[in-house]
């Protein structure tokens, strides 16, 4: 029989094993495991640190440590990943939601909502039918289309992707999220799902892949060996989706509709002129959080 362990033990031992791993927050992941074991929230393991670990806890918590150390991403193992104040349930079919994103969303929202202010200052009705059609191209957990969904309740929201696997997950979330009755779901390349469907968008929405194939092999292990290279490989220079997108997707708006993009670090100047070219106007980049150019929207002429 195993020497039995305290939770204070087993949290030494799983930090040090992950540390050794090469994981960078090894004390609080370790935590965070340990938590999810347990039934409690990683900062209640203080008070517990002298109470003993069930043989059960112990394999478990011990099989974790073994996943992490592996270097599988900590969402995938919990099962769950955080995005703008929502909770997402994350596979190995989906990109896992960042907060690099946050800025695409919050910009959307932004806008759309400006728009519905400036319509009723104006005497007209805040909604006109139609107008606040929203799209998520790529949607993969449904972070954006849930998202957008939640933070405006008239929006009507179409989400696509070309993984079944996905918007199955994707489809979840919006259930999990209570927006499931205004988000449709669409097996589809790009926009073709979005010009099957007729009509015209205020926003088109896109996280699409855009690392250079070239630049894979030097990802962190989590990203490189676990998450979806469908949803990270943009081809040989990272702008292969941007070209469609511009081509496909500008035609699909509204007048005086957008489209907003995330892109890869350095990548906007390129991105903005790939939109200029499909004749969009308005072009403007956005920076995220840690200051980097994050996103990129163009308006179709008004």
């Amino acid at each position: 029989m195993r020497e039995p362990v305290t939770v204070g033990e087993a949290l030494a031992r799983a930090r040090a094993a992950l540390a050794a791993a090469g994981v960078g927050d090894a004390g609080r992941e370790a935590a965070w495991l340990l938590g999810h074991v347990l039934g409690c929230s990683a900062g209640a393991l203080l008070a517990r640190r002298d109470e003993p670990l069930t043989p059960e806890a112990r394999e478990a918590y011990e099989a974790l440590v073994a996943r992490r150390s592996a270097r599988e991403p900590l969402q995938y193992i919990l099962g769950t990943a955080e995005f703008l104040g929502l909770t997402f349930r994350v596979t190995p079919a989906v990109l896992i939601p960042r907060l690099d994103t946050a800025v695409l969303v919050e910009e959307a929202v932004a806008r759309l909502r400006d728009g519905r202010a400036r319509r009723a200052a104006a005497g007209g009705p805040a909604t006109p039918a139609g107008e606040l059609r929203v799209a998520d191209i790529g949607t993969g957990s449904g972070a954006i289309a849930v998202a957008v969904a939640h933070l405006l309740p008239e929006a009507q929201v179409v989400a696509v992707d070309v993984s079944a696997a996905a918007l199955a997950v994707a489809e979840e979330n919006a259930r999990r999220n209570g927006v499931a009755g205004r988000v449709r779901f669409r097996l589809g390349d790009l926009a073709a799902p979005l010009a099957e469907e007729g009509g015209r968008f205020a926003a088109i929405l896109s996280n699409p892949p855009y690392i250079p194939e070239g630049d894979i092999p030097g990802l962190m292990p989590e990203v490189r060996d676990w998450e979806p290279r469908l949803a990270l490989a943009g081809g040989q220079d990272g702008l292969a989706f941007f070209r469609r997108l511009a081509r496909e997707a500008a035609p699909l708006l509204l007048p005086g509709g957008f489209l907003g993009v995330e892109v890869g670090i350095g990548q906007a100047p390129a991105v903005a002129a790939l939109f200029r070219e499909a004749g969009l106007v308005d072009v403007a980049v956005y920076r995220d959080t840690a200051g980097v150019e994050r996103a990129v929207f163009g308006s179709a002429a008004p």
